[in-house]
């Protein structure tokens, strides 16, 4: 049984449901045709999580991440990821001044509230690891010194397809610190002549004005705790999980982190739907974007060419889905 909001609970979705729309509609300038990419970006900013964003070159990733960024008015830090960056470019170092004989810490491209990890598999993975304590822990250590990030510290970082020369599969320990993994795909036709049309008078991102601040974002994801997930969602998910270990074309199953950030995607994206409660159908919708870079199918699967799409819609068939009154 799903309570009914307070007032207070429903002036407070309301409020915020205003808030992203006004962020939605200030991305829509930039980017075309993505409504649905604009909202798993949504999702993973009221989550407070890290998204993986991966296509070819040319989809406007790096565009998407930069215009939610000075939407909300966050500092904002880039980074191209090449073979020749260095761990310290990311975290930062300590070097003595020659002047006073005292260390000092001179901050890499984590210290910023929006990060964007431009190309991260083209880094070594050394240079990769770098951001995993960042990314799980919102600080980082540099020669035994700890530093806390700003809040709120979001990780966007772009990739495209491992079969591309030059790239480094990110391991499984760094893909598990993204919340989501998402894809952009190609325009459909209408969107893609109207990206033709805006390019000869079009709006860039330096264009863009804020429209809500960082601490409005801070109130936002701080009320993702007052989603309700009910025990019969709980008890869906749990479902799914174990789906996923069983499933034979799977040869590595969702692990309990997967678990977790299954349901707060779930809280998140009821969130930005207006409702203060998951439905079977936020899970549902969040299930491939915060599983397809956790699950691993085995390889002959590969060999047959069936998605990872694929066998996530077999595994939404085959669990019951609960009935919410």
């Amino acid at each position: 049984m799903v309570e009914h909001m307070n007032v207070s609970q429903a002036t407070n979705i309301s409020e915020t449901n205003a808030i992203l729309d006004q962020i939605r509609t200030n991305i829509e300038k930039v980017i075309i045709g993505k409504s649905e990419v604009i909202d798993l970006m949504l999702t993973c900013l009221v989550c407070g999580g890290h998204a993986l964003i991966e296509d070819v070159p040319g989809l406007g990733k790096t565009t998407l991440i930069a215009a939610l960024a000075k939407s909300i008015d966050c500092t904002f830090s880039r980074l191209q990821f090449t073979p020749d960056v260095l761990p310290s470019d990311v975290t930062g170092f300590t070097m003595y001044d020659i002047n006073t004989g005292e260390k000092q810490f001179h901050h890499g491209a984590v210290m910023a509230q929006m990060l964007l990890a431009d190309e991260i598999n083209r880094a070594s993975p050394k240079t990769q690891s770098a951001l995993l304590q960042a990314m799980q822990e919102n600080q980082i250590t540099v020669d035994g010194e700890t530093y806390i990030l700003p809040q709120p510290f979001m990780v966007m970082a772009t990739q495209n397809p491992v079969e591309f020369v030059g790239t480094h599969p990110l391991p499984e320990s760094q893909l598990d610190r993204f919340l989501l993994r998402i894809h952009m795909g190609y325009p459909d036709k209408d969107n893609e002549k109207l990206i033709l049309k805006r390019s000869r008078n079009t709006v860039t991102v330096s264009d863009l004005e804020p429209v809500t601040c960082v601490d409005k974002v801070i109130e936002i994801q701080s009320q993702l705790n007052d989603i309700t997930c009910t025990d019969l969602i709980m008890d869906y998910i749990v479902d799914i999980l174990n789906k996923t270990r069983e499933h034979e074309a799977i040869l590595l199953g969702a692990s309990p982190r997967g678990g977790i950030a299954l349901m707060r995607a779930a809280m998140g994206h009821a969130m930005i739907k207006g409702r203060d409660f998951v439905l079977p159908d936020d899970v549902q919708a969040m299930f491939s974007s915060a599983m397809a870079h956790r699950i691993v199918l085995r390889s002959r699967n590969y060999a047959q060419q069936d998605s990872t799409e694929t066998v996530f819609d077999e595994i939404l068939k085959q669990v019951p889905v609960p009935g919410i009154t």
